[in-house]
């Protein structure tokens, strides 16, 4: 009688969101989606920090937009899950589906961020290389990163699109540059920075040192793919012993099914079954942790 009772639930409040969300588009003016294009690009007032500021922070560096604008809605789709789980599934199903779409969550805003900030490096030596050569044109240093800014591709040059709001709202260069450094915590962000807060405080030759800052940026990157290369074996090693549990488990599921559903039909082995999924994610997360540390 629970399980029909939880399915008719859902079902009603899939239906009334359905529902509202079709009223609210209805609602939504043509007037406001105007506004709302003409406002992409523009100087954006400070707001307050809000509980959700570590959220953002990570889908903001993951270049997903703004998360609180749905989280309502895909708190309540969570909760929809975690129900019909344990209809499904009982107490196996509540809790897959509790920490499931967490830690999948968190890795897919890891991969995202990894996958941008990597492109972000790529792109930054042209970037320093446009501003080396308006600088020796006659621009100002501010001008000529700008002008950069200007000429760069996506996604450093949505990514940056930040310092460029924080100049037009009167903050310095060099602070807006190292607020940028700071929220993407990359050291040749910080060094980029770094080179602008000397110039501005002390003067010198920005373009030498800018030069400087491509070779340096350059012969990390080399050395980064060289102990890539020399590392390929250990993580190949690391991807065969995470993925070794999983395989297995497949096999005796289609070699002799019996086995297994055994095991899933008993208490006992639901919970031993339970254990065997945990410290796989605890295995395959640690392996993760070493791979990032080589």
């Amino acid at each position: 009688m629970l399980k029909p009772a939880l399915l008719i639930l859902i079902c009603l409040t899939l239906l009334g969101l359905s529902i509202r969300l079709f009223y609210n588009g209805l609602r939504q003016t043509g007037i406001d989606r105007t506004l709302g294009r003409l406002m992409q690009g523009q100087p954006q007032l400070t707001v307050a920090k809000s509980s959700w500021a570590g959220l953002e922070r990570a889908f903001l560096r993951a270049g997903l937009g703004r998360p609180t604008e749905r989280l309502g809605l895909w708190l309540l789709l969570w909760a929809l899950g975690i129900l019909l789980g344990f209809a499904l599934a009982s107490w196996i199903g509540l809790l897959a589906l509790l920490l499931m779409p967490p830690l999948a969550l968190r890795l897919y805003i890891s991969w995202c961020y990894q996958r941008r900030l990597k492109r972000m490096i790529e792109q930054l030596p042209s970037l320093l290389d446009h501003t080396v050569r308006s600088l020796k044109s006659g621009r100002t240093l501010a001008d000529a990163v700008l002008v950069a800014i200007d000429a760069a591709e996506a996604p450093l040059k949505n990514a940056m699109g930040r310092v460029q709001r924080n100049v037009h709202l009167g903050v310095s260069l060099p602070d807006a540059v190292t607020d940028f450094a700071e929220l993407y915590e990359k050291d040749e962000f910080r060094l980029f920075a770094l080179g602008l807060k000397v110039n501005h405080r002390y003067g010198g030759n920005a373009s030498e040192l800018f030069e400087n800052l491509i070779k340096m940026i350059r012969e990390r990157d080399q050395a980064a793919r060289q102990l890539r290369a020399m590392t390929g074996e250990t993580r190949i090693t690391a991807v065969v012993l995470a993925l070794m549990p999983v395989g297995l488990a497949a096999y005796f599921l289609l070699s002799n099914p019996k086995y297994l559903l055994a095991m899933w039909n008993s208490s006992s082995g639901q919970m031993m079954l339970a254990t065997a999924f945990g410290l796989q994610v605890v295995g395959c997360l640690a392996l993760w942790r070493m791979l990032r540390s080589v």
